[in-house]
């Protein structure tokens, strides 16, 4: 009986145990839910308005996930929502475009990539830089190692397609809003064409 007893006492502890915690885990969740969500609208707000010139209104297509800003009744850009694979994950981002086909300026949302290595796509200046004002019509968009014009993040190659084939998406669904015969998957797979290998000699110049 004893035996028993103490298996049954054992279960209950346990019970209560993970009842206690589920509810400490679920009340940090609501606590913190709201603030997140207000940091990443924050931080997209603040991004769209890097890659975008003045705007007065802004509006938002759900389908295409790309935001319209215009000043008066003259529309000035667009910023697209879009995606790649990098050496860690998902590198998300906003790039905005000129009713002409520029690239106004690019922005990195979230990414998961090696510090010191390709996260320096947020922080490089020199790979930052080059894409304000990067005319697709004029310049190969694709990095120098695969006979295009964009410098890429010193060891940092799959980063750098990455972040490049990111706007490539964005210039095809701008393409797609220009001819005004309605939106389609991008034929792009974003990170598709990325064969991650193993980082050696710290870098990723070796995929």
């Amino acid at each position: 009986m004893a035996a028993k007893s103490n298996l049954t006492n054992m279960v209950l502890v346990l019970g209560l145990t993970c009842l206690f915690a589920s509810a400490l885990l679920g009340g940090a969740y609501a606590l913190t839910k709201e603030p997140i969500q207000a940091a990443a609208v924050a931080k997209t707000q603040q991004a769209i308005a890097q890659v975008l010139p003045h705007f007065t209104d802004l509006s938002y297509d759900a389908e295409g996930k790309f935001y319209t800003a215009t000043d008066g009744d003259a529309v000035v850009g667009y910023a697209f929502e879009t995606m790649a694979v990098g050496f860690g994950g998902p590198l998300e981002m906003i790039v905005g475009v000129t009713p002409d086909g520029v690239i106004y300026n690019t922005a990195v949302l979230s990414h998961a990539e090696t510090p010191g290595l390709g996260a320096k796509c947020t922080s490089d200046a020199k790979f930052m830089d080059q894409w304000r004002g990067f005319n697709p019509s004029v310049k190969k968009l694709s990095v120098t190692k695969d006979g295009g014009d964009v410098d890429a993040i010193t060891a940092s190659t799959i980063t750098s397609r990455a972040y490049t084939q990111a706007v490539a998406v964005a210039l095809e669904v701008f393409a797609q809003v220009q001819s005004g015969e309605g939106l389609q998957e991008p034929d792009f797979v974003p990170g598709g064409e990325i064969e991650v290998t193993n980082e050696t000699d710290g870098g990723q110049d070796n995929e």
